[in-house]
């Protein structure tokens, strides 16, 4: 069975996205992590404001009275402080479904605090009667006890919603961990067997070892790529020297390959050797076999899977492109010339081996056989101009006018 490379990236679009979530979900638990913290620190803070507010120096009251009710104060705005940070702990209002608990508890520091506030402000003011004062003090302690102590109670209660929370956390991870770890194992498999089609699609050998196909999609490409007749198979169809098609070969690869990309150019160029014909032998046999094997194998270098190259005369080679763009089918083509002028022969000192091309944009409406016959005429301009370059129709029109 196939697979559908579109369904593949839809879920893999989707995993993506999971992927995300448990990465806010991870980064909401970190931060409220935070905000524990700061509720444990507020309330050693409200501590340390509470000792500090049974140490105030009696001698000058008004300055002590000042001290106190600046530092009261600040004991409520912490308490306001934690009804702030509840409201970001999602886990605790949604999860652990602490809110009744939680704000009950900030009601009882609060009346807590007004009860401490009350005794200290009573110790303060009582400075007279000794008596009193001793009893204002235990009663001072007494309160300084009890807040103490709810606020130790409410550090331990933290301390058991973060072992809730880190459970919570726990949990997730290793769900997450094993969730992700399995899908990013099923699409690397995946994505790799796709990447194997691709290559698969793209390899331009002639014979290609016995591949399993593995997407809807690279199957319906290369029933589309399959060509009727291999042409290695079919020696009629094959140049006996190069190995690369020869007319007859063009004509069938041509007809297999003409409508896999419909909405490409499809340019024809002839390059012809120069100075070298039947007419005109320069060399022996055997280095004219290897100056067209060579050239054909330079030229093969640059075919696409859906190109067509073929030795259709003597010293002549017939390239059929499939490109996205008239300029880029133009610019292979005259890569393809530079490429066979570089070539390095065994033959007399200061002689290169060059070609001269006629190349043509084939109109839809146009067959083969017809563009061919346009290209060559555009080569036969092209020879009389000079060697070693590719003509195209503007160039022809520029020399006229």
């Amino acid at each position: 069975m196939k697979h559908s490379v579109k369904k593949i990236f839809q879920n893999l679009n989707t995993y993506m996205l999971f992927v995300l979530f448990v990465s806010f979900i991870f980064m909401t638990l970190t931060l409220e992590k935070q905000l524990s913290f700061e509720k444990v620190n507020n309330l050693l803070y409200q501590k340390k404001l509470i000792a500090s507010l049974t140490k105030l120096k009696k001698d000058d009251i008004e300055l002590a009275l000042i001290q106190f009710n600046g530092k009261s104060a600040q004991l409520h705005s912490q308490i306001d402080k934690l009804h702030n940070i509840y409201k970001y702990s999602l886990t605790e209002k949604y999860l652990l479904r602490n809110q009744d608990t939680y704000l009950s508890e900030l009601k009882k520091l609060s009346e807590l605090t007004d009860k401490f506030n009350a005794s200290a402000q009573k110790y303060y003011n009582d400075s007279v009667n000794k008596k009193q004062e001793l009893l204002d003090q235990k009663q001072l302690a007494q309160s300084l006890y009890e807040i103490n102590t709810f606020i130790d109670k409410l550090i331990f209660q933290n301390i058991k919603y973060d072992e809730s929370r880190f459970t919570i956390f726990k949990n997730l991870s290793i769900l997450s961990f094993i969730v992700v770890f399995f899908a990013s194992l099923w699409y690397r498999k995946r994505i790799n067997a796709i990447y194997e089609d691709i290559t698969y699609l793209q390899s331009v050998e002639k014979q290609k070892t016995p591949y399993k196909i593995f997407s809807q999609e690279a199957d319906a490409i290369s029933l589309r790529m399959k060509r009727k007749t291999v042409v290695t198979d079919n020696p009629a169809f094959v140049d006996q020297i190069t190995g690369i098609n020869n007319y007859k070969g063009m004509l069938n690869s041509y007809g297999n390959k003409k409508g896999m990309k419909d909405s490409n150019f499809t340019s024809v160029a002839i390059l012809e050797i120069d100075n070298f014909s039947k007419s005109h032998r320069p060399y022996a046999q055997d280095l004219t076999q290897a100056i067209l094997k060579k050239i054909a194998f330079t030229i093969s270098l640059h075919e696409q899977p859906t190109d067509v190259i073929a030795r259709t005369d003597y010293n002549q080679f017939t390239i059929i492109l499939s490109r996205a763009s008239k300029e880029q089918a133009y610019k292979d083509i005259d890569i393809i010339r530079q490429s066979i002028s570089e070539l390095k022969f065994n033959i007399p000192a200061g002689e290169k081996i060059t070609v001269t091309g006629g190349f043509i944009i084939k109109p839809n409406n146009t067959n083969l056989e017809e563009a061919i016959k346009q290209a060559k005429e555009i080569l036969l301009q092209a020879k009389h101009i000079g060697k070693n370059k590719i003509l195209q129709t503007r160039d022809i029109a520029q020399l006229h006018t």
